[in-house]
């Protein structure tokens, strides 16, 4: 089989549309990356791209943030964050405080071993993902992000 493995683009004919072909073309580029990294996370630190991901948002804010906007910045639903959440607190990764304003709604922050934790991963992570854009110069690269905004703007994503 050549390069053109079987996946989302694979039953499209070439003369169809170009808009859809582009949009199989995203879902498989996201469905490749997506998987190669959650392979290289478990096998090196035995922990899954959801909780890396909340460990990176986390990360970007020292402070802290609200449920509801970690659940909104991951695009997830609340629910899928509270129980990921209560693992890392019972893991002591994180620490979960009520907001001094609103009674209803905890602060989640890394805690001190937490932020270690994620720091020691960060840069294999940051390597994985420039080896996967290896192919591109990068003006390419920023060619692609600013065109992505554009779609991601059609698709109804904020701060495009």
């Amino acid at each position: 089989m050549s390069v053109e493995r079987v996946d989302r683009e694979t039953p499209v004919a070439h003369d169809d549309r170009m808009d859809i072909r582009l949009w199989l073309r995203l879902l498989t580029c996201t469905n490749l990356i997506e998987a190669r990294i959650r392979r290289r996370l478990r096998d090196r630190y035995d922990i899954t791209l959801p909780r890396f991901d909340v460990m990176a948002q986390l990360h970007r804010e020292p402070e802290g943030l609200q449920m509801s906007e970690l659940s909104r910045r991951l695009m997830v639903s609340n629910g899928n964050v509270t129980g990921l959440i209560d693992r890392l607190v019972a893991e002591g990764l994180v620490t979960s405080r009520q907001h001094p304003a609103d009674k209803r709604s905890q602060i989640v922050a890394l805690s001190a071993a937490g932020r270690a934790q994620f720091e020691a991963m960060l840069p294999e992570h940051q390597s994985w993902v420039a080896e996967i854009m290896s192919g591109l110069s990068q003006d390419q690269i920023t060619q692609i992000y600013d065109l992505l905004a554009i779609v991601k703007a059609g698709a109804g994503g904020n701060d495009a």
